[in-house]
């Protein structure tokens, strides 16, 4: 097991990617937040020049300048296969739309994991990249977010579609 990071700096504050045999397995707001009594969690400073980092803070830049909707990266996310199911169905959510916590779990073919979904949803390991940030309440509103409503906000304002000065948009 070969387990590196680096760190990211981003609108939203510093983010900690860690990869462990060239796949991302965490990308991290407030890392610290994280950070276990194991010196061993996030494993050896890497270097951002070296893949999968690279890649990662590339694609994290031209994803915050408004000019990438999807990334293509290695995940190697741990969870149970539940979480694994979940995590791949937020994947699959397009840039610039949200969908329900009882959406996704209704995807899954039982409308009453909507909580387990939430859950779900709240460990995923990959900030952004695997955008838990567009799970929303069944009434639209911004629940939950691992890395706070405000950021949640800056992140579904950043996929809105642009309008022009009429307030239509394109």
């Amino acid at each position: 097991m070969n387990r590196a990071h680096v760190v990211v700096p981003s609108p939203l504050g510093d983010l900690t990617v860690v990869a462990e045999d060239g796949a991302l397995t965490h990308v991290l707001m407030d890392a610290a937040k994280h950070r276990r009594t194991d010196p061993e969690a996030f494993g050896e400073a890497g270097d951002l020049p070296d893949e999968p980092f690279a890649s990662a803070a590339s694609q994290l830049d031209a994803y915050f300048s408004g000019s990438l909707t999807t990334f293509d990266l290695p995940l190697a996310p741990r969870g149970d296969a539940f979480h694994q199911r979940v995590w791949a169905l937020l994947r699959e959510i397009p840039y610039g739309q949200t969908r329900s916590y009882g959406q996704l779990a209704t995807a899954l073919g039982d409308r009453n994991l909507a909580q387990a979904v939430g859950t779900a949803n709240g460990r995923n390991p990959i900030a952004v990249i695997v955008p838990c940030h567009r799970v929303i309440g069944a009434d639209g509103s911004l629940v939950g977010y691992a890395g706070g409503l405000d950021r949640k906000r800056f992140l579904l304002a950043l996929e809105e579609p642009p309008a022009d000065a009429s307030g239509r948009l394109f």
